[in-house]
């Protein structure tokens, strides 16, 4: 149609002069031109349809200028209505624009709605509306009112949250990233791995393995250039948003200036309204315009930590060995927290690094306009803060690698104090450990006091450098010159354009400080990706390798590459359908023969082949938090006859009988131990491995191998007498992991004839408990006690973690007064004062300035009393700065004593906390309010604060000068205000639960990376790389789907705030334009500059107010876990035990019955028993019996129902628990090692002398080990005791038990997770150290409790037998059935 008219009209005119009629050159022009631009939207139109395009931005942004141009046309269409005489040609004319101009009108309106989507795209749930807005839409953010609006009615929950654009996903943004950054890699030589001639890819696992390449360049690839490539054009385009917002920010001074002048000269009053609607207009453009550049800068803060936790978690599953070591848990989930958040936060205000210099200069353009040289002045204080900016920032850069450390450090020993918190208890080393927590927060908040008041200088001179740079302008510009006056243009004018350059010169120092401190992450996170990867062709797995299933050709594995070899010159050959055992005492390779043959050792030298799919079942068993099902199934999908043929193979079906859901009930983060030490099926296999000192020193036939008698004939000589028979005790559930094709070794539960057979029968394993995991990562064991605590929950719930969920609501008022009442209230008063003069002082000299600038003239054109009137601006000036220096600095003294308070609280809480509380957290939960809720309490909640304050504080400052100036404006002050309240109460609503919600969905993160990095090896093993890392994408975009819209939240606010602060400008201009006359032009320069800063300032006050808000869910979790249930008192005054206690050891349990927590069933019955100082008691009974719940009861890790326990005599109940633990040892079943000195993890409150410690040593067999350390007692263990061996770890506990020097010792299962000969060593020093002492022993092997003085038979609680052993096998009761079943009766 339009189209149409454009070329009747372009006829009409050819025709008018082709008949000798005038024609004006406008008329066959503007036809021409409109045709063909119609034409080309038409094309575009069809163009966007065939492509499914449902909205164009650029059709949309025609139709708008086309709307905005015509209007002039349509205005002087009307004029010659109006004037009358039009000829046929001009009517036709102007029929034909109007029709046109109302179709213009209608493709306007039609572009606020947008196409229906193309019949063949899949409809897809839960699609965010943002795919489907229109350009408009986009624009305004009005695709989200719907949350808004949601959130508002109703609390919002995950449901409500919409799926991400693709664009957002983090599956494509990892891609793309790990691409862009294996190909930077692979051109750079790395130091630490030798030349190779290809470049292997890791097909399996969708991560680029790189092995070097020759020709590459030496030095260290670059992440930043990596990210900029893959960021970068979308960053870009946010570029070229903030140039245009920048351009318009100078708009509105000169804007200001045409007012001013008209306030003062006689131009008509349509100007001045024109003036003011252009102001208006102006300011709703850059609003626009800014905050679509905020929405990409924030956006790709988004993709960009989708891409760091993608890239970190795809490089732990591939990392080294001696990589990893250089990295601990902690550190890594520093790398996915922190340090995302930084490069995240960068983002928001990168741009400034060229955009501050650029509106610095067109400030000073403008600025020269109207003051001249006296500018030169001011650009020479700009000059000299620079040097002061630049000192802060590298005393910042310091200060931000130490935090890093210390937070690293920290965070570090509370994931292996929360590992091996139940050990911790009942040794009592809780206070000991706090201690170590809290000296290494200690030193990181004197960091953070510096930092905090390195910050207070910032402020000061982020408040001093504007006003320093105006009042040198002002006073070289007035004392220069007599005759330079001041006036309202050049004053208020002058002051917007320095206001403007506020921004720059505050944000310039900022963003230097954070890229400062991303610089320090982006080096953290280079130096982890760029680590050493496993070579993933250090295995042979195609089919066509040569040799037998399992080969190994003269290889030599060690397990970092400047490490000594572990195995040397291994030759193996295993064939197709075989049974290989591999045998060799402590230290000898065994399991590092397991881990080289998965690839997970370096490879010096030689070939290894392994064909086919490899089941494995490692050392340290591996459970995730799931359902059994799932962990048995392990990503396969189900097949109910193999499930249960393989259930039923394992012989599971009866304990998944005990389990509340059966095999659908969730497990806990602890896991099992498979217990792997017996040797009386080796006669049964095909062949067997002997291991000495790292080399193959024998391979052969069970009977092959005893005709030699060499290291296996002496092996089974040692040790084999101890496995003649096995207990059929057991303890909790099966590991459910598939049968292995690599055990180290096997378990049978056979009579001792059976053993003997040739058809060797695979039998039942057993599992023993366990509460530590390997490497002290963020994993627990399933201990029976676990089983005892579902066991109970049938009725209620089939879940053993509770889930975390989100508050609801508004924020507490406790919560804030929380943390004020941490802060200090004197100190919140001081700052608030201090704000309070500072505002006063800032309204003082702008009014000040007003009277200046109105001051009469002199006939010979100079001023009276400009020195007086410099002098009290000035001082006006530097009171405020000086308010503001004193209140940051209160700030800053309070925020860290609020830190120290709450993170102490909460800390004390966790290590007073119950086990029960720890059974039922996931251990990434309490490891996130340590390390992401705790940062945002120590650096993002007293920003927040004192933003909130100082916004608060001017835009009440502004409000009072505009209604000083115009009091009209009085009059809309409250709708506004009412407006602002509504819009910004929509806002918090949606904006507080959206970041609940994200808090909540973060943590799984972090857990299932831990979770991931303790079991990396069976997933490698399985192959399972990939669906464990689509697993964590999953999370992260869960995590995501409520992170988005947060962000979206703040840009829909500040749009329609800032439409808000626009109304208050176009308010004040008009009222101006009205009291034109009545008021002078100085009171007009005050008014409308002061009204131009309200927009930014309404803007940031409720952001200030939401990101309070909304960060102080931090205090809300971190007073959560500061109010948990504790345990009983450590030390009761009045109540102590007499220092000699227990003298005798005897212990008595009188009608005792337990449970593990209220709301659950007895775990422990109505038990009455007495056992004498110095007797040996063994406690056996089948899963669930109560056994494990006896030991907790007597170190009162679980309290009493009923009944008590006396030890020699005095009730346990009545005294504290470090008297009570302190008194009694424990050998547990597995041993927890801490990162530390060998003397700190046998001595940590420092009690022993050496001679002491050197004797402990010797007694549990390991003095000459430590001797031989170069270190000696000062040897650092590494975190979990992962450089010590199984056996060495549970010696160490061996002596701590010697030094404790108890008369009541407790044997958790001790020897169940050792080899052979750790167990002699063992068994061997407790019979001559402990012999007067009381001992309990649960029993793993019935053999080793047969000389027991007394064996307790526990059955569903209660006490089933008690009588010595002889006694209970003569009865023919519970006893005797389980020796029979061991073949020892």
């Amino acid at each position: 149609m339009l189209w149409i008219l454009t070329w009747v009209d372009l006829g009409r005119g050819i025709w008018e002069w082709y008949n000798g009629t005038a024609v004006l050159y406008v008329d066959l022009v503007t036809p021409l031109i409109v045709g063909v631009t119609m034409a080309i939207a038409a094309f575009f139109i069809y163009y966007d349809r065939l492509k499914g395009v449902r909205t164009s931005g650029l059709l949309t942004i025609y139709w708008i200028l086309f709307l905005l141009t015509w209007a002039l046309v349509f205005r002087t269409k009307v004029e010659q209505i109006q004037n009358g005489g039009l000829t046929t040609g001009e009517v036709m004319r102007i029929v034909t624009f109007f029709i046109s101009y109302a179709c213009v009108i209608a493709h306007f309106l039609m572009s606020f709605f947008v196409d229906l989507p193309p019949a063949y795209e899949p409809q897809k749930l839960n699609t965010s509306p943002q795919e489907s807005a229109s350009f408009i839409s986009h624009m305004f953010f009005e695709w989200f009112s719907k949350m808004i609006m949601l959130g508002y009615k109703n609390p919002l929950v995950d449901n409500d949250l919409w799926d991400l654009i693709p664009d957002d996903k983090s599956g494509r943004i990892s891609r793309r990233f790990n691409k862009t950054w294996s190909a930077e890699k692979a051109k750079y030589k790395n130091e630490n791995e030798e030349v190779d001639d290809d470049t292997a890819r890791f097909e399996n696992t969708d991560v680029d393995v790189l092995i070097e390449q020759p020709g590459r360049k030496k030095g260290k690839p670059s992440l930043f250039k990596a990210m900029v490539r893959v960021f970068g054009p979308y960053y870009f385009l946010g570029s070229l948003l903030k140039v245009v917002s920048d351009l318009l920010t100078f708009v509105s001074p000169q804007l200001l200036s045409a007012l001013i002048l008209f306030t003062s000269n006689n131009a008509p009053v349509w100007q001045g309204y024109m003036l003011a609607v252009l102001l208006f207009v102006t300011a709703i453009l850059q609003s626009i315009v800014l905050q679509q550049y905020f929405h990409v800068c924030f956006t790709v803060g988004m993709r960009m930590r989708s891409a760091v936790v993608g890239a970190v978690y795809r490089k732990a599953m591939v990392l080294s060995n001696s990589a990893r070591k250089e990295s601990t848990v902690g550190e890594v989930v520093n790398l996915m927290s922190v340090d995302a958040q930084r490069f995240m936060d960068l983002m928001t205000y990168l741009n400034t690094v060229w955009s501050g210099p650029f509106q610095i200069i067109l400030a000073m353009y403008f600025l020269w306009q109207y003051l001249g040289a006296a500018v030169l002045a001011g650009l020479g204080v700009m000059l000299l803060l620079i040097p002061i900016n630049a000192l802060i920032a590298r005393k910042t850069h310091q200060l931000q690698v130490r935090q890093m450390k210390l937070k690293d450090e920290r965070i570090k020993l509370m994931n292996e104090i929360l590992n091996g918190i139940k050990v911790l208890k009942m040794y009592a080393w809780e206070m000991s450990f706090k201690d170590k927590v809290k000296a290494i927060r200690d030193k990181e908040l004197d960091v953070l006091r510096t930092a905090a008041y390195l910050n207070a200088v910032g402020s000061f001179t982020w408040v001093s450098a504007p006003f320093l740079v105006s009042l040198t302008t002002f006073a070289v510009y007035v004392l220069s010159d007599s005759s330079h006056i001041l006036t309202a243009q050049k004053a208020f004018v002058s002051l917007s354009l320095f206001n403007i350059l506020r921004f720059p010169l505050v944000m310039l120092p900022a963003v230097i400080a954070a890229i400062v401190q991303a610089s320090v992450s982006m080096t953290r996170l280079s130096k982890f990706l760029a680590g050493d990867e496993l070579d993933p062709d250090a295995v042979d797995h195609s089919p066509t390798a040569h040799g037998e299933v399992v080969e190994v050709d003269n290889a030599t594995f060690t397990w970092g590459k400047k490490d000594e070899p572990i195995l040397k010159n291994i030759n193996l050959s295993v064939p197709s359908g075989s049974l290989v055992a591999v045998v060799g005492q402590v230290g000898t390779g065994k399991s590092s023969l397991i881990s080289a043959l998965l690839g997970d050792m370096d490879k010096v030298e030689g070939y290894v082949s392994v064909k086919g799919s490899i089941a494995y079942v490692a050392q340290q068993a591996w459970i995730q938090n799931l359902t059994v099902q799932d962990n048995i199934l392990f990503g396969k999908p189900f097949d109910p006859c193999l499930y249960h043929q393989t259930v039923d193979a394992c012989e599971l079906k009866e304990d998944f009988d005990m389990l509340p859901a059966g095999d659908q009930t969730e497990i806990g983060e602890r896991t099992r131990l498979l217990v792997t030490h017996g040797v009386s099926f080796l006669p049964q296999v095909d062949r067997i491995v002997v291991l000495v000192g790292g080399r193959v020193s024998e391979i052969g036939h069970y009977d092959e191998l005893l005709e030699k008698n060499g290291a296996f004939a002496e092996f089974l000589r040692n040790y084999a007498n101890h496995e003649d028979s096995e207990s059929t005790d057991e303890e909790d559930v099966p590991p459910s992991s598939p049968p292995p094709i690599f055990e180290e070794e096997l378990e049978p539960d056979v009579d001792a004839d059976e053993t003997a057979s040739s058809d060797f029968k695979r039998q039942r394993t057993r599992t023993s408990s366990s509460d530590h995991c390997k490497s002290g990562k963020l994993r627990r064991r399933k201990t029976d006690r676990d089983i005892d605590i579902k066991a109970q929950q049938k009725k209620k719930d089939d879940k053993l973690i509770t889930t975390e969920t989100a508050e609801t609501g508004n924020i507490k008022l406790s919560v804030a007064l929380s943390y004020m009442r941490s802060v200090g209230y004197l100190i919140c008063s001081t700052i608030a004062l201090a704000y309070c003069l500072q505002n006063a002082a800032q309204v003082g000299s702008s009014i000040w300035l007003s009277q200046w600038s109105t001051d009469p003239l002199n006939p010979d054109g100079t001023q009276n009393g400009t020195a007086t009137r410099l002098g009290v601006y000035g001082a006006l000036g530097m009171t405020q700065a000086l308010m503001v220096l004193g209140s940051s600095f209160s700030m800053s003294y309070g925020s860290v004593v609020a830190s120290t308070l709450l993170h102490s609280k909460m800390l004390v809480r966790i290590f007073r906390a119950p086990m029960s509380f720890f059974d039922t957290t996931p251990l990434g939960r309490i490891v996130n309010r340590f390390s992401k809720d705790i940062y945002l309490i120590d650096e993002v909640i007293p920003r927040c604060f004192t933003g909130l304050l100082m916004t608060g504080f001017q835009c009440l400052s502004t409000f009072v000068v505009i209604v000083y100036s115009t009091p009209i404006f009085a009059v809309v002050v409250v709708p506004l205000l009412i407006l602002y309240y509504f819009v910004q109460r929509f806002y918090i609503r949606t904006s507080r639960q959206l970041k609940r919600l994200e808090s909540i969905s973060r943590s799984p993160i972090y857990s299932h990376f831990s979770e991931t990095i303790a079991g990396v090896s069976t997933i490698r093993a399985y192959g399972l790389q990939k669906s464990f890392m689509k697993q964590n994408e999953i999370k992260l975009d869960t995590n995501q789907m409520a992170y988005y819209p947060n962000i979206v939240s703040n840009r829909w606010l500040a749009l329609r705030l800032e439409l808000v602060g626009n109304l208050i400008v176009l308010f004040a201009a008009i009222f101006a334009v009205v009291e034109k006359g009545k008021i002078n032009d100085g009171i007009v320069g005050l008014s409308i500059s002061y009204s131009l800063q309200i927009t930014m300032m309404l803007n940031w006050l409720v952001r200030q107010a939401s990101e309070l808000e909304t960060n102080i869910v931090a205090v809300e979790r971190v007073e959560e876990y500061s109010s948990v249930v504790q345990e009983a008192e450590l030390v009761i005054d009045g109540s102590r035990p007499p220092s000699h206690w227990p003298a005798e050891g005897s212990i008595k349990f009188e009608d005792y019955s337990t449970r593990y927590r209220e709301g659950l069933d007895l775990v422990v019955k109505n038990i009455t028993i007495h056992i004498n100082g110095g007797e040996k008691v063994g406690i056996v009974g089948r899963t669930g019996a109560g056994k494990s719940s006896m030991t907790l009861a007597l170190f009162r890790i679980i309290e009493s129902a009923s009944g008590r326990i006396s030890i020699d005599g005095l009730p346990i109940s009545n005294m504290g628990l470090q008297d009570l633990r302190s008194k009694l040892s424990i050998i547990p079943q597995d041993p927890v090692l801490f990162s530390g000195s060998l003397r700190m993890n046998l001595d940590p409150f420092e009690e022993y002398r050496d001679s002491e410690l050197w004797d402990a040593l010797e007694h549990s067999h390991l003095k000459d080990y430590v001797t031989s350390l170069s270190e000696k007692l000062e040897h650092e263990v590494t975190e979990g005791g992962e450089n010590l061996s199984v056996g060495q770890r549970q010696l160490v506990c061996l002596a701590r038990a010697l030094l404790r020097k108890s008369k009541i010792l407790v044997l958790d299962e001790a020897t169940a997770a050792v080899d052979l000969e750790t167990d002699d060593l063992i068994q061997a020093t407790i019979r001559e150290q402990f012999s007067d002492c009381t001992t309990f022993t649960i029993a793993h092997r019935l053999n080793t409790i047969m000389d027991s003085t007394r064996v307790l038979v526990l059955d569903a609680g209660k006490v089933a037998e008690f009588d010595t052993p002889d006694n209970l096998l003569q009865a023919k009761g519970i006893f005797f059935s389980m020796a029979k079943d061991a073949g020892l009766a």
